[in-house]
């Protein structure tokens, strides 16, 4: 586990630029925000999330996150399609608030290409540095 000041990144876990995580299950791809995403936010009230069978490319956008405070997409960190989606997140947005990592997950991808689009995503280390950088510029 990577801390910066009180976020938590775990360093078993990928990650792109915009704040969400990618744990790779064998050929599939487990998606959600991340600790950093999910404190800017604050209150989460309103998960989008596509239905399964959905195919995505790698960096497109696929749902969004609504809080109090703002709305954001979220974006695939891989191509591929969407086999899982977390339902319970349409009942309980507040899961990625309390569990971003766990429960809070979004959707799982079974990847098309990951081994080209794994050398893309960022590790704990390097996504530690981008989140040092926001909470300096105040975010």
């Amino acid at each position: 586990m990577v801390k910066v000041q009180d976020i938590n990144i775990p360093d078993d876990l990928l990650y792109i630029e915009e704040h969400q995580w990618a744990k790779i299950e064998g050929t599939n791809v487990r998606v959600g925000i991340t600790d950093y995403a999910q404190k800017a936010l604050r209150d989460i009230v309103y998960v989008e999330l596509p239905e399964k069978g959905t195919e995505v490319e790698s960096m497109s956008e696929f749902g969004s996150i609504e809080s109090v405070k703002a709305v954001s997409e979220l974006y695939a960190p891989v191509s591929g399609e969407i086999i899982d989606v977390n339902g319970e997140l349409e009942d309980a947005p507040e899961l990625v608030n309390e569990d971003p990592y766990k429960k809070g997950w979004m959707v799982v991808i079974k990847a098309t290409n990951l081994e080209k689009e794994k050398e893309k995503l960022l590790t704990a280390e390097q996504y530690a540095e981008i989140v040092e950088e926001a909470l300096k510029e105040g975010g």
